[in-house]
């Protein structure tokens, strides 16, 4: 019987052993993983970021449609022209946007990079190539909107040596460090290479990410170029010279934009804004529709709907909501192309890039190609991106390339890509827009936002280090401080 007792209490012994060994196995769940891979992290990572950009739903949140496609006169407020219209920002706005680029954008581009960089268990370099894209993409939307900014030090909440309350780098510092991230972006991204999926703004097309680092750089390289010319030249020099290692956009297919589908919440943001939740409260500025017409130019006809009497008018920006609201009858409203479910968001076009190298030129930046050439293919491409034949005359009406008429038809392109219009008009002034409406009445000491003011998260959170950022934009944290890249 003793015997038999000891025998019992070793079976049981190497049963619990053999529980506790496998209890960490047993106990896991395989439907609530640890650990994330990329291809999980990067739709959400692109579309919160590209969402946030380009629309963004919810009110107070949306730096395009409240912010700078009014400053750069493409929409006016026919109502509420106190958000927005006349300079006059919620704080709301400042802070949502500094909030939702970093933590639902660059944190996960780098959890990307950390999961599939050398090293890690999982190494993949597209993976890897495609997150510091869309990181570079991302970090400069964010300098070019508040100036100095946390970067260098930003992103390591996680790391070993944790850092949370990460130091400004100045505007000039980051545009370093972007234009080295982007070169390492293309020797990351290999054709033929290891694959990736939940890729949903190429599908997978590492030559098309690739002509897209290497045209995001050339265009952070021509804003910095006032400031830093032999350093700017020669990096475009490097990518023109050599289009088998440096590939760049060649034409709309290879647009950086985010097709949507009709589903929730896969829309297009306009869509969800305008259509879904029924707001009505922009219509076409008065300075974009006068620009179009006098120069029939066919993309008002997309840009915006004709009025009761079958012409394109607009807004004047800047007046009060007692005024803007007797214009409701006969204002244009947004073309219905920008309201579809499926109209994708734009990051940078072909057209777009083609003005780049064209300014260039002019500038003497670049000696490969001409500025006419390069514009007359920017307008072109502007054209045909949105399936317009151009004009047998348009060409001639416009005429011979000067900065300013680059800038103006770049404007032009522009038109859904607030943020980058209202960057290119910081930088050089141009195009230069008519006089203001007498009775336009603007908030901000009558000044167009020049940056957005840091969040008050910011100064109860990491106060010593945004006094250095405020200092190193050389004035006061408000949005009439100019910053770094201006001409």
């Amino acid at each position: 019987m003793k015997l038999f007792r000891y025998i019992f209490l070793i079976a049981g012994l190497m049963v619990f052993n053999s529980c506790t060994k496998e209890f960490d196995e047993i106990n896991t769940n395989p439907n609530d993983p640890t650990t994330i891979s990329p291809q999980f992290i990067l739709p959400y990572a692109i579309e919160a970021s590209v969402d946030r950009y380009w629309g963004h739903r919810t009110r107070f949140e949306r730096l395009n449609l409240d912010g700078a496609m009014l400053w750069m006169q493409y929409l006016s407020r026919n109502i509420y022209s106190n958000e927005g219209d006349n300079y006059s920002i919620s704080p709301a706005l400042h802070a949502n946007n500094w909030k939702g680029f970093y933590n639902d954008g660059l944190v996960n581009f780098q959890r990307i990079v950390t999961l599939s960089g050398e090293g890690s268990t999982t190494p993949n370099t597209n993976y890897e190539g495609v997150a510091l894209v869309m990181r570079s993409w991302v970090f400069s939307l964010l300098t070019d909107s508040y100036g100095a900014i946390p970067y260098s030090e930003s992103l390591k909440g996680t790391a070993t040596d944790a850092v949370f309350s990460p130091v400004y780098d100045s505007q000039e510092e980051v545009y370093a460090g972007l234009l080295s991230d982007l070169k390492m972006a293309n020797e990351k991204l290999v054709v033929g290479g290891p694959s990736i999926a939940g890729d949903i703004l190429y599908s997978g097309d590492i030559l098309k990410w690739k002509k897209f680092a290497n045209s995001l750089r050339l265009r952070l390289a021509n804003r910095q170029a006032a400031k830093k010319p032999a350093e700017s030249q020669a990096i475009m020099a490097e990518i023109l010279s050599d289009p088998a290692m440096y590939p760049i956009f060649t034409g709309n297919e290879d647009n950086a934009s985010l097709k949507h589908t009709a589903v929730l919440p896969s829309n297009n943001e306009w869509h969800q804004v305008m259509v879904q939740d029924g707001r009505t409260d922009w219509s076409i500025s008065q300075t974009l529709a006068d620009k179009l017409n006098a120069l029939n130019d066919t993309r008002i006809t997309v840009f915006a709907q004709p009025n009761e009497s079958g012409v394109y008018t607009g807004i004047p920006n800047g007046l009060p909501d007692a005024i803007a609201t007797t214009y409701l009858s006969t204002a244009s409203k947004l073309g219905s192309y920008f309201m579809q479910p499926t109209t994708p968001s734009v990051i940078m076009t072909y057209a777009e890039l083609q003005f780049i190298l064209a300014e260039a030129a002019i500038d003497g930046d670049i000696s490969i190609g001409t500025a006419q050439g390069y514009f007359e293919k920017g307008i072109e491409g502007s054209f045909k991106q949105y399936e317009l034949a151009l004009p047998a005359d348009y060409l001639a009406t416009v005429g011979a390339a000067t900065k300013e008429k680059v800038m103006e038809q770049k404007w032009i392109a522009l038109f859904g890509q607030g943020p980058e219009a209202w960057t290119e008009y910081r930088r050089t002034g141009l195009p230069v827009f008519p006089a203001r409406d007498p009775r336009a009445v603007f908030d901000n000491n009558g000044v167009l936002p020049t940056r957005l003011r840091y969040p008050s998260s910011e100064e109860s959170l990491n106060g010593a280090n945004m006094k250095l950022g405020v200092s190193l934009n050389g004035g006061d944290n408000d949005m009439v401080t100019k910053l770094w890249f201006v001409e």
